[in-house]
């Protein structure tokens, strides 16, 4: 490669890596989004020339493939505390007076940051060649021990720097191994967009900009994630496992300083009275600012006094949220609408005489489920009270009644039929939701679809988010069955949008171009193909039936090697299988009593896509005998010997009791082995428990 072209390539990255700085970190655009595309394209192009040049820092590589199966556990590197809260001014005193006692200083300077609602993370950096960092791991805080690994989706979140130079670390007096913690947000505007997108493909709405992030983060397909606009804000710096000395000030100059996004909305003070202030100042910005807040943080600024505090159990005595009040209104209920989410789950919503909650004006409200409105005796023309807290979408939570706010007098219906695909809808046992499993019912058509190709179920390569829609809005597929009907011509009828600078005028202008091609429409269809001989147990998986999982599907599939025997199967029969219980077999029961299903199994049948697997032929030599398996086999793993004794008609639990036969232990056997001791019970190995079902096998 000729020196001009990777020094074409560099100058590439460095502008593209200022322009993500100036409009993610900084909200400060010099150039529009076409011209940022372009330049990105122009750095595409460069590296698909020269691919020995590609890096995993550079500005392309931000949306990856997937994450190869769901999220790994990590172990964070320093526990990732809560904080403990506050109400009240006289309880922001108390905590103050309690810092300064404990600090032996009068006063102490504290740091008030906003408390945003969203997601904590840890990103971890690591080492370069050049003496860099490079961005390794990012993880969610989990129960603050042990939290998942997303970093293919955190890569995608502009204003997480991929990379701080040697340069930059040098200036700063850091190191390249360094780990920046801070929350994870969706903005209004972002989620404003994400909840149109739902209701125009018939989803509920997603309840508020916290868990949209939360399940954004935890979506396989970063494109997604890369599409929903997160932003992260950092606020705190750790160096080998300890918060950086300079304290919470400089910890948040340097933090800026190394390209991260750190909210401005910040102050220092050295009193009650200043926090109160700072307070009142954020709750009458909160509408304003353009993401949600639930509060404000004080931290103690200096590193050395926080070490002086030190922690409790569960929180830093050097910090403390301050949690604001829910905002309240009273209006009156004009009606209730019923929706179906992608679960199939029916989901009331209120719609309101429009009144002024919070800074915005509100005439819809969740009310949660039909027994919330039971409880509340609600009727249509009661006049509520809405409150509207961390919750963009706020809540009803209490019926109003006095001389001036009269009872309603007509009763909610809550429906025992679909309201989108006419099918009954079922409530099992024990729970308060009622849902359509109707798994060809349109509401849940596109999320159904989705999950039937993904990784692990069905595997239809190139049946992502994007690809689905197209099929949806095209009309060309109602159902997971329509997929097998495809044909090359409709996948060539398919047209998205692309937005591109015209090279005359310069300006963004949109055009309509093919979805796929001949190669990727062939692709898809040999994806689709090959799909149907995936197996009985990725078919169940498939159909969507509730909390039946990809372990609980593989039992099913070879206890009764044929979907017919299955859709027969009375309850008692399906307990009979390996982590089968009663909620699992109502809901595998309810699935299949609905003729829709039914006749999507036999259109499924009929397309070729195999119903059968291998049938699991069990004997009785082990019938009413228990065994607990603990530690490492020689031969075996935990699952061949799970399946050689339920196989032999035994039953495998895992926990030691006085009711259980046998422990079959192995290598660094652990607390099991010790109990079962204690109580006396028979301990095996693996050439025992052979041995066991070869002799029970001749005693029969």
């Amino acid at each position: 490669m000729t020196a001009s072209v990777e020094q074409k390539i560099e100058g590439l990255r460095a502008e593209i890596r200022r322009h993500e700085h100036l409009y993610y970190v900084l909200d400060r655009p010099e150039i529009s989004d076409a011209e940022y595309d372009s330049l990105i394209n122009d750095l595409r192009l460069l590296e698909a020339a020269h691919p020995d040049r590609i890096t995993p820092d550079s500005p392309t590589q931000r949306v990856g493939g997937r994450p190869a199966e769901g999220f790994r556990k990590v172990e964070h590197s320093r526990s990732m505390l809560s904080l403990d809260n506050a109400y009240s001014a006289e309880e922001l005193a108390d905590w103050d007076r309690r810092v300064r006692e404990l600090a032996g200083l009068l006063p102490v300077d504290y740091t008030a940051e906003l408390k945003l609602d969203g997601l904590s993370l840890a990103l971890q950096y690591q080492p370069d060649q050049t003496g860099g960092a490079v961005l390794t791991t990012g993880v969610t805080r989990g129960d603050g021990q042990v939290g998942e690994d997303v970093t293919t989706n955190v890569r995608t979140i502009r204003s997480v720097p991929l990379s701080i130079s040697a340069d930059k670390l040098k200036e700063l007096g850091l190191p390249p191994a360094l780990e920046v913690r801070g929350e994870c947000i969706m903005p209004r505007v972002a989620f404003e967009r994400l909840n149109e997108e739902r209701e125009r493909d018939g989803l509920a709405p997603a309840v508020n900009p916290r868990n949209a992030a939360a399940g954004t983060l935890r979506t396989l397909e970063p494109s997604v994630v890369a599409n929903r606009r997160l932003v992260f804000y950092a606020y705190f710096l750790l160096v080998n496992g300890e918060y950086w000395s300079g304290g919470q000030q400089e910890t948040l100059r340097l933090l800026s300083e190394l390209g991260f996004r750190v909210n401005p909305y910040r102050e220092c003070m050295d009193s009650v009275a200043g926090m109160t202030e700072f307070i009142a100042k954020a709750e009458s910005d909160r509408a304003s600012l353009g993401y949600e807040i639930d509060g404000v943080v004080f931290k103690v600024n200096d590193q050395t006094t926080q070490q002086r505090l030190g922690y409790t159990g569960r929180a830093p005595r050097w910090a403390i949220a301050y949690k604001f009040t829910a905002q309240a209104a009273i209006t009156v209920l004009e009606g209730v609408e019923i929706t179906v989410g992608r679960t199939g789950k029916l989901t009331p919503t209120a719609l309101l005489r429009p009144v002024f909650v919070g800074g915005v004006t509100v005439s819809r409200a969740t009310l949660h489920n039909a027994d919330f409105i039971e409880r509340l005796g609600l009727l249509i023309g009661d006049s509520v009270k809405v409150e509207r807290g961390g919750d963009v979408i706020p809540k009803v939570v209490e019926v109003v009644e006095d001389e001036a706010h009269p009872r309603g007098t007509s009763p909610i219906i809550f429906p025992t039929i679909c309201p989108t695909c006419d099918n009954p809808v079922v409530r099992e046992e024990g729970e308060v939701d009622w849902r359509c499993v109707n798994a060809d019912c349109p509401a849940r058509l596109r999320e159904t679809l989705l999950h039937f190709g993904s990784r692990g179920v069905m595997n239809i390569e190139g049946l992502g988010e994007a690809a689905v829609d197209a099929l949806v809005q095209k009309g060309l597929v109602s159902s997971v069955a329509d997929l097998y009907i495809l044909s090359q011509e409709q996948l060539l009828s398919l047209e998205k949008q692309v937005t591109r600078k015209d090279k005359t005028t310069g300006q963004p202008a949109t055009t309509l171009q093919p979805f796929f091609g001949p190669v990727s429409a062939e692709k898809l269809l040999k994806q689709i193909e090959s799909s149907k001989s995936a197996g009985l147990a990725r078919i169940l998986m498939g159909l969507g039936i509730r909390h039946v999982g990809e372990r609980t599907a593989e039992e099913l599939a070879v206890e009764f090697g044929d979907i017919h025997e299955l859709e027969k199967a009375a309850p008692e029969r399906l307990e009979q299988v390996a982590d089968v219980g009663p909620e699992i077999s109502r809901s595998i029961v309810d699935f299949f009593s609905l003729p829709a299903n039914h006749a999507l199994v036999e259109r499924l049948e009929a397309a070729g896509v195999a119903m059968k697997a291998e049938k699991r032929e069990r004997t009785s030599q082990l019938v009413g005998l228990t065994f607990v398996l603990t530690g490492s086999l020689p031969a075996l793993t935990r699952d061949e010997a799970k399946a050689m004794i339920e196989g032999a008609g035994g039953s495998v639990t895992g926990s030691v009791s006085k009711k259980t036969s046998y422990v079959v232990v192995g290598e660094e056997a652990g607390s099991k082995l010790t109990k079962a001791r204690d109580l006396g019970i028979p301990i095996l190995d693996e050439a025992g428990l052979i041995e066991l079902i070869q002799q029970k096998a001749a005693e029969s």
